[in-house]
């Protein structure tokens, strides 16, 4: 019984990291423009933000980690009045900086960075079938 609760204890506290960390309702119109030009848009601020990257010895799932980040980046965007985010930096020991902008009718295009070889869009990894 002992071994099952220490056992239990680490996934529970990996689960709870995320517990919390949702989006705002006036952060839904805040649009990531993770490649876009944003020269047209009017600079509000930088936010930075940041969250728990590791539970003690062990490292959090670099996505869940990113997409939390952007979480709260939009909702810091949103108190901004910003329409517009952008990263301004990778992700470092769990937080990054974010810049907020105003762009109105000249919001750039919401798409990912250009995808590697081998790799589909929505972060899905493709791989060749061997022929019959």
């Amino acid at each position: 019984m002992r071994k099952t609760l220490l056992l239990l204890v680490p996934v529970l506290l990996l689960g709870a990291c995320s517990w919390g960390i949702t989006l705002d309702p006036a952060a839904k119109n805040v649009r990531t423009a993770w490649s876009g030009d944003v020269s047209s848009c009017r600079e509000l601020g930088k936010v930075t933000v940041s969250v728990m990257d590791r539970v003690g010895p062990v490292d959090r799932n670099n996505i869940k980690v990113r997409d939390e980040l952007e979480v709260l980046a939009r909702n810091e965007a949103a108190k901004m009045n910003a329409d517009t985010i952008k990263p301004l930096a990778e992700p470092a020991d769990g937080s990054q900086p974010w810049g907020a902008y105003q762009c109105g009718a000249n919001t750039p295009s919401p798409a990912r960075p250009t995808t590697p070889a081998g790799s589909a869009p929505g972060n899905a990894q493709t791989f060749p079938i061997k022929g019959r």
